[in-house]
């Protein structure tokens, strides 16, 4: 049910949308729609306007083949429209006050047939745009065997840390999207979900610090959406794909893709799996309460999933269009580590040694739906409405024995549980965007009412004899549902051709409950969480020079971080009898303010200076367990204040002919305060810096190698844990057979064997350090054969209309 806090703000929004009329400027506004030879629209080609030989404005004309150029003064004019391959289109017209249609423009025939000859465009490794850094995927060699988490760690500005917490810009608390819709995933869900995606399967990773107010003001660092491949060839197509990897274990996976495309609907699927396995190998040295314990412990992980995915997109009209997306993942695995824990007084020799062997049983099942409505009312005026539903099924069930040994290897005790640990979640979203011309901008309002219901249920077994007993005082039920109702307003437009800005403001009414249910009757206090926010967001664009595209950006937003249900629940999830992790119901949303000064140079060097202020950050902290002087437990609290001043410069270098080369480069200080009494404070600054570079070499024989890798320096990772450099090193080559229909990949990567972590911290009398890598060095053969009809027929995208054309990327 609504919140009636938010009746008012829902009733502004619907007003807005129906209300809402264009005004008339002074200047005059162009609009037209480019054809070619066959009546067919022209997508992103070129519209350029010039006044006596010199450029006023350059556009692009849309998915729909359609340009509009506004606030141009009255007078004389030449409109030029290029596309690759089709001669140039020249018009001399007199542009008056108000709205100048130029209705249909027709380009002549291309000098040359498509079916003689074939254009390949090739997209830069990474691209950098005025609201967002885009990671291309496909085509890139050394991402040949990575799965979407490894191919996180090398998108530029992106790092990683030991427990698979993804930050950005040296920011913390990345909302993570796919196909342009929010992943409901988090913690081990999330970093479990992105392994099961392979790189075949990803075309581009867009990343996005400073999302405007039609994005959830979710995620302090901004968003990553992962897009995956889509085909976007006329009639029946399709693509086979399989690679195989050798680390230190073997990992196979595949898919097929296929769709069919005409006037009147889209329709595709794909399929895929993936089978393996890896290990990763952790060691810490702890100090606390005058005693020192040595932990080594090897996890090892084999999975294997099937995942699958099927839409359609129905073109009613021209207008009107509806579609449907359903995506699915099933998956099976077996989670074991093996850990080694020394025990002594510090100086002294080992008192006890505690043997863990933990053996987890795991299974996922998710699918989610989405159907979609577009009503596209006239040119520049539309209505879209989504319906999304999310079910999502985990469950595990761990066994855990701890064994107890005297130094000369006599078994003192010996205690074995087991964990009984499903999860349930139900994701359900309605969500409405309107767009229509105003005042010579563009001017957009939307809605976003979400419920998200989660039931996580924590058995805890003793064996004493073999037989599981239910320990009833470390059991519990923790059901937690969370309820946000949003409402955006967003204007675009320009002051000249000089100036141009945008503003938005965001209001989200969260309302959420979490309620502990204990086996042994002791009561517990709900979680709640009530309150009402607002998100403005505003940018100004200035064009130093129009001709040799140089632009200053300034760009300010608001944004949240909510608690969710992995760090509320407050009960001890046992690792080992010496490692625990407990969550904190008393959490409080973070809130960040991100401010932006980018800076483009011939519309290819880019440099952006930034700073983003968060008060009650969430981070995770390392202490000593207050029941157990030899324990250790990981928790999580709202720092009081966290700051970063970052800068980052994205450069490509064209060194040859055959030669070409990106550098991305970033910088920042990252400062951590708190303060929590008796359990401890938190006083952290680091200055912390990393590179990321990708060089392709044009060789003889139709081969294309790839050298990338990238150098991260010291940095911090939640709120304590300092860690030291680390580097990567990858290189790869590739080839077409059989019409470029073939393609063939060999990639090796983190030749060196470089990738890992070693840090330490230093909170509430724990002293640790530590230091981890797993099994990323590999090589990987990689083959992908296109069949069906390749050549493009049509320049006309089905729109830009249906749900899936939106999530595939413009």
């Amino acid at each position: 049910m609504l919140n009636r806090r938010c009746l008012p703000t829902a009733f502004l929004l619907f007003l807005a949308l129906f209300l809402c009329t264009s005004v008339s400027a002074q200047n005059g506004e162009i609009k037209g729609l480019l054809v070619d030879a066959d009546d067919l629209p022209v997508i992103y080609a070129n519209v350029a306007l010039y006044a006596d030989s010199n450029l006023v404005k350059v556009e692009t004309t849309d998915d729909a083949g359609l340009f509009r150029i506004v606030n141009v003064q009255p007078g004389d004019y030449v409109l030029t429209a290029s596309y690759l391959g089709a001669p140039d289109l020249n018009r001399e017209l007199t542009v008056t006050a108000g709205m100048n249609d130029l209705e249909v423009l027709k380009m002549a025939p291309a000098a040359v047939e498509l079916a003689e000859a074939t254009v390949v465009a090739k997209r830069a490794m990474v691209e950098v745009k005025p609201d967002r850094t885009v990671f291309n995927v496909q085509g890139t060699i050394n991402a040949v065997g990575d799965n979407g988490l490894d191919l996180l760690r090398k998108a530029p500005g992106v790092t990683i840390d030991n427990n698979d917490n993804i930050n950005v810009l040296s920011r913390s608390g990345v909302l993570v999207y796919i196909d342009g819709k929010r992943s409901p995933l988090s913690g081990d869900e999330l970093s479990g979900y992105l392994r099961s995606l392979t790189a075949e399967q990803i075309d581009r990773i867009d990343i996005i610090t400073n999302p405007g107010a039609k994005y959830e003001a979710e995620g302090n660092a901004g968003i990553i959406d992962i897009r995956l491949v889509k085909n976007e060839n006329e009639g029946a197509n399709g693509s086979a794909n399989f690679t195989a990897t050798q680390a230190f274990y073997n990992r196979i996976n595949g898919s097929v893709t296929g769709n069919y495309r005409n006037s009147k609907l889209n329709t595709f699927g794909s399929v895929g799996f993936v089978d393996g396995e890896n290990f990763n190998v952790f060691n810490f040295v702890t100090q606390q309460n005058e005693l020192e314990t040595i932990e080594r412990t090897r996890f090892n992980n084999t999975w294997n999933n099937v995942n699958y995915r099927f839409g359609t997109d129905f073109f009613l009209s021209k207008k009107h269009t509806v579609g449907f997306l359903i995506n699915g993942l099933t998956q099976e695995g077996v989670n074991a580590n093996v850990s080694n824990v020394s025990i002594a007084a510090i100086g002294q020799p080992v008192d006890s040694v505690l043997v863990a062997n933990s053996v987890a049983d795991d299974t996922r099942d998710q699918t989610t739906y989405n159907l979609n409505y577009r009503y596209d009312i006239d040119k520049d005026k539309s209505l879209n409405v989504d319906l999304d539903y999310g079910r999502f099924r985990n469950t595990s069930v761990r066994t855990q024995p701890n064994v107890y040994f005297s130094p000369s290897g006599e078994v003192l005790t010996e205690i074995v549980n087991e964990f009984d640990t499903p999860r349930d979640i139900d994701i359900y979203t309605f969500q409405t965007d309107y767009e229509q011309p105003l005042a010579g901008g563009q001017f957009g309002a939307g809605i976003r009412l979400s419920r998200v219901s989660t039931n996580n249920t924590f058995l805890f077994f003793d064996l004493p004899t073999g037989s599981p007993i239910r320990n009833d005082d470390k059991s519990n039920l923790f059901d937690y549902t969370e309820n946000v109702y949003a409402g955006y307003l967003s204007y675009q437009n320009k002051f000249n051709e000089k100036w141009s800005y945008s503003a938005g403001l965001r209001t989200e009414q969260t309302d959420a409950e979490g309620d502990l249910t204990t086996f042994n009757s002791q009561e517990a206090d709900p979680v709640q969480l009530n309150y009402l926010s607002f998100f403005p967001s505003a940018g100004l664009t200035y064009a130093l020079n129009q001709q040799k595209g140089n632009t200053l950006a300034l760009n300010y937003s608001r944004r949240i971080n909510r608690p969710d249900y992995n760090v509320l629940n407050p009960f001890r999830n046992q690792i080992s009898q010496l490692s625990f992790e407990l969550g904190n119901p008393d959490l409080q949303p973070e809130i960040v303010d991100n401010i932006e000064l980018g800076y483009t140079l011939n519309y290819r060097y880019n440099f952006k200076l930034a700073f983003s202020e968060t008060s009650n950050q969430i981070t995770r902290l390392i202490g000593p367990d207050p029941e157990d002087d030899r324990a250790g437990f990981i928790s999580w609290d709202n720092l009081a204040s966290n700051t970063v001043v970052s800068f980052n410069a994205s450069i490509p270098v064209t060194v040859t002919k055959w030669w070409n080369a990106f550098f991305n480069i970033n910088a920042a200080h990252i400062n951590n305060q708190a303060d929590y009494g008796e359990n401890g404070s938190v006083d952290v600054q680091v200055f912390t810096y990393n590179g990321f570079t990708q060089h392709t070499f044009t060789l003889p024989a139709k081969i294309t190698a790839e050298l990338s890798g990238f150098y991260s320096g010291p940095g911090v990772w939640g709120g304590v844990f300092e860690y030291e450099p680390i580097y990567q090193v990858n290189f790869g080559f590739q080839r077409r057979f059989l019409n470029d229909q073939l393609n063939v990949k060999l990639s090796a990567n983190d030749i060196f064997w470089t990738q890992g972590f070693k840090g330490g911290s230093s909170f509430n009398g724990q002293v640790g350090t530590g230091r981890g890598r797993w099994d990323s060095r590999n090589v990987a053969l990689a083959l992908s054969y296109n069949f069906g009809n390749q050549k493009v027929k049509s320049r006309r995208r089905d729109t830009g209309l249906g749900k899936e054309a939106q999530r595939a990327g413009q």
